[in-house]
């Protein structure tokens, strides 16, 4: 024997296994379970979205009869952080969850140009590959000075260049340049990241490059001269040698000329040299 018993459904219980499915720059996919199994109605639930940055809210209707409901989460920020809370539209109890958006990307082709006392640094405008990045929000530039530990906030700019002056010789530098943060720096950009060592270790922290490169010259132009001066004075020398061995063999082969025999005649006994 046996009997089959249907309970009463409970309106006051939270929805199940509240995740998120997928993430994105702008949206966020979030699925749930129904608060029982096989609801035999449609079933209207709350989704409130809370914006940790901005200290908004937005509240959104979702209805189905399904026991699993996965609803879309749109018109997000990237970088941005939300707290979501899912509900019957009863106000029972919550399932609740907090999600991030994905970031804007780092700026692409970062580079160094140096100058004569200061460098420029170079990259690709992010509104090429992210069409949710206006250039009027502009980038922010770090850099990290690893001999002092310390990393400091150069500045922004809405352009895709950016001058930085007054580097110590003998220091290395991280240099940062990411999409500019928003509300209190808590939406930022990915970071594009460049190491730049190339200045040498000395004292005068005007140096750059071109200033070593003078004094490079400075010693090698002087020997490359007196290399120069001294071979021409070897061959000088030994052009003289020539000349004066050429003239002393010239003057013993004349002593022993005999004009009726048209010839020098030598015998064994004289030192040729």
């Amino acid at each position: 024997d046996y009997v089959v018993v249907k309970m009463i459904p409970d309106n006051r219980l939270p929805p199940r296994h509240l995740h998120a499915v997928h993430t994105a720059k702008t949206f966020a996919v979030i699925k749930w379970e129904s608060p029982y199994d096989s609801p035999d109605q449609d079933m209207l639930y709350a989704v409130a979205v809370k914006d940790l940055v901005r200290k908004t809210d937005k509240i959104y209707k979702v209805k189905s009869r399904n026991s699993t409901v996965e609803y879309t989460i749109k018109k997000l920020e990237p970088g941005g952080k939300y707290h979501v809370i899912v509900q019957l539209g009863n106000m029972s109890k919550e399932s609740s969850m907090k999600i991030n958006t994905v970031p804007l990307s780092a700026p692409d082709a970062l580079k160094i140009i140096t100058e004569n006392d200061h460098i420029l640094l170079f990259w690709k405008s992010l509104a090429l590959k992210e069409s949710n990045f206006n250039e009027s929000r502009g980038y922010e530039i770090h850099m990290f000075d690893s001999l002092m530990n310390i990393t400091a906030y150069l500045g922004n700019t809405t352009d895709n260049f950016f001058k930085v002056s007054n580097l110590k010789i003998g220091h290395n530098y991280s240099f940062t340049v990411q999409a500019r943060c928003l509300y209190g720096g808590q939406m930022c950009g990915e970071p594009a990241t460049l190491l730049y060592d190339e200045l040498g270790t000395g004292k005068d922290s005007s140096a750059t490059k071109s200033g070593r490169a003078t004094d490079v010259a400075a010693i090698v132009v002087p020997v490359l001269f007196l290399l120069l001066v001294t071979l021409g004075i070897g061959f000088v020398v030994l052009y003289m040698r020539h000349r004066r061995l050429q003239s002393s063999f010239t003057a013993f082969a004349n002593s022993h000329y005999s004009s009726r025999l048209g010839s020098a005649i030598f015998s064994s006994g004289d030192d040729l040299g």
